[in-house]
């Protein structure tokens, strides 16, 4: 049975996890590259770093016998597979990193209801005073928001996209906060 290995965004440890993940894809980089450049230099893998002769005897007739594109340890698409996930961690990284700066106090009322940031689970709720009429239920289902009974609120996951979406919603703009400035301009 497969071990499941995904990173939950809502995970406490997520951050820790994504860049142990990072660490040792960077490892791996780094290897494919040394192992490429010495089969390069030496065309053999007969005493690269941490192969016994039997091992590079075997990794030298399996280059021999790939395919023409494919003359060396690891062929190009592995290392620009392994780097284009290098990247996605990354910039995950920096999205977690991003979402971390966010806390409760940053959502707000409007006329008729009030919008949160749940960050225990993972949610942006949208909690109206009464039932919303059909256009606005319409508007939210357009955005992504699903009703949640269990809850009593509209919501969806805390993320960039539902961040963007709450603030494209018409039906919860409030015109101007206590110090005069335009909700919309705050930092979610």
């Amino acid at each position: 049975m497969s071990q499941n290995k995904t990173i939950s965004s809502d995970d406490p440890k997520a951050v820790e996890k994504l860049q142990a993940q990072l660490d040792e894809l960077r490892k791996f980089q780094a290897e494919m590259k040394s192992a490429n450049a010495h089969y390069r230099k030496h065309k053999t893998m007969r005493g690269h770093s941490g192969l016994d002769n039997e091992t590079a005897a075997q990794l030298d007739q399996k280059i021999k016998d790939s395919f023409s594109w494919q003359q060396q340890p690891y062929p190009s698409f592995k290392l620009q597979n392994n780097n284009a996930n290098i990247r996605r961690i990354e910039k995950r990284i920096k999205e977690l990193e991003n979402k971390s700066t966010i806390s409760a106090q940053d959502g707000w009322e409007f006329d008729g209801g009030s919008v949160e940031m749940n960050l225990e689970c993972n949610r942006i709720q949208i909690f109206f005073d009464a039932k919303p009429d059909e256009e606005v239920r319409r508007e939210l289902k357009s955005r992504g928001f699903k009703w949640a009974p269990s809850t009593g609120a509209w919501q969806r996951q805390l993320n960039g996209n539902g961040l963007y979406a709450v603030r494209q919603l018409q039906c919860v703009q409030a015109n101007l906060t206590k110090d005069g400035s335009d909700i919309c301009d705050h930092n979610v």
